[in-house]
C-alpha cells in the first residue's frame, strides 16, 4: 500500500510542480487523503528531486550551450545573470522564514485553502486586465523585470500559493507573454528547487535510511517521468486558453477544501 501510495504522491508532484496550483499544497493534502507516513519529510524532498532532473533534462540543450557560451556569448552570460538575480529573493526569504513557514502555514489548512482561492481570483484578474507584452523570449528579460519576477516568486513561500504560479502572473504583470512567462518560471525552477532541496535535505539528513528507499524511488521516477510528461501540454494549452482554466481550477479546489474543513475535515 505505501509503495502504492509513493508512486501516487510522485505522480501528484511531477503534474502539480511547473503548473500554477502549489505542489506543495497538493502533496500535503494528497499525503494526509492517502495516510501516507512521512517522518521528517523525507520522502517529499527526495522526490522533489525528480522534478527538478527533469526540467534540466528538458532544457538539457540550451542549459549546455548557455555554458559552452559563458566564455564570449553575451547571451549566455545575460541569461545566467538574469536567473541569479531573479532568485535571490527567494533565497533570501527562505533562509529566513522557512523554519516558521513549515511549523506554522504547512499545518493550517485554511491558509491552503485560501490562497488557492485568492491566487485563482488574481489570475482572472491579470489575465484580464494584463499590459500588452513587450517581452516575446524569456531570454531576453531586462534584469529589472528579473528581479521583480524573483520578488513575486517569495509569495510562494506560502503553501497554495505556487512557486510556477506566482512568477508566471509576476511576469505577465511586467510584460513578459504567456509562454515568455512560462519559460521563465520553468528557467528560474532549476535554481530555486535545488536550493531549496538541498536546504531541506540537510534538515532532514538524520532520517535518511535504507529501510524506505524502495519508496523514496518509486516517487522520483514517478514525479521524474509526470514531470517531463507535463511541460509541452502545458505550454499548448497556455497558447490556446492561457491561464484561466487553472484559475478556475484553484477556485475550486480552495472552495472545496474550506467546504471539507467545514463538516470537520483536519489534518
Amino acid at each position: 500500500m505505501n509503495w502504492l501510495a509513493a508512486g501516487l504522491l510522485g505522480i501528484l508532484q511531477g503534474l502539480t510542480e511547473f503548473l500554477p496550483v502549489s505542489s506543495t499544497a497538493h502533496l500535503l493534502i494528497g499525503a494526509h487523503v492517502l495516510r501516507f507516513d512521512d517522518p521528517g519529510g523525507v520522502f517529499t524532498v527526495m522526490i522533489q528531486l525528480g522534478s527538478i532532473v527533469a526540467v534540466m533534462w528538458l532544457y538539457r540543450a540550451k542549459l549546455l550551450r548557455v555554458v559552452a557560451g559563458l566564455p564570449s556569448d553575451p547571451e549566455a552570460r545575460h541569461f545566467v545573470l538574469m536567473i541569479f538575480v531573479a532568485f535571490l529573493p527567494a533565497a533570501v526569504a527562505g533562509a529566513l522564514l522557512s523554519g516558521f513557514v513549515k511549523r506554522v502555514l504547512y499545518t493550517t489548512p485554511a491558509v491552503i485553502a485560501a490562497s488557492f482561492i485568492l491566487g485563482g481570483i488574481v489570475m482572472l484578474i491579470v489575465e484580464r486586465n494584463r499590459p500588452a507584452p513587450v517581452v516575446l523570449n524569456a531570454d531576453h528579460t531586462s534584469l529589472g523585470r528579473a528581479l521583480g519576477i524573483g520578488a513575486c516568486q517569495v509569495l510562494a513561500l506560502v503553501p497554495g500559493v505556487s512557486r510556477s504560479g506566482a512568477t508566471i502572473v509576476g511576469a505577465m504583470l511586467l510584460g513578459l507573454d504567456r509562454p515568455a512567462a512560462a519559460e521563465f518560471s520553468f528557467f528560474l525552477a532549476m535554481p530555486t528547487m535545488t536550493a531549496a532541496f538541498a536546504h531541506d535535505l540537510l534538515e532532514v539528513r538524520h532520517h535518511l535510511g535504507t529501510e524506505r528507499a524502495v519508496e523514496i524511488a518509486i516517487g522520483f521516477v514517478m514525479a521524474f517521468i509526470a514531470s517531463a510528461l507535463v511541460v509541452e501540454p502545458f505550454l499548448k494549452v497556455v497558447r490556446r486558453a492561457g491561464f484561466v482554466p487553472f484559475a478556475w481550477y484553484r477556485i475550486a479546489a480552495g472552495a472545496a477544501l474550506l467546504a471539507a474543513l467545514a463538516i470537520g475535515w483536519s489534518w
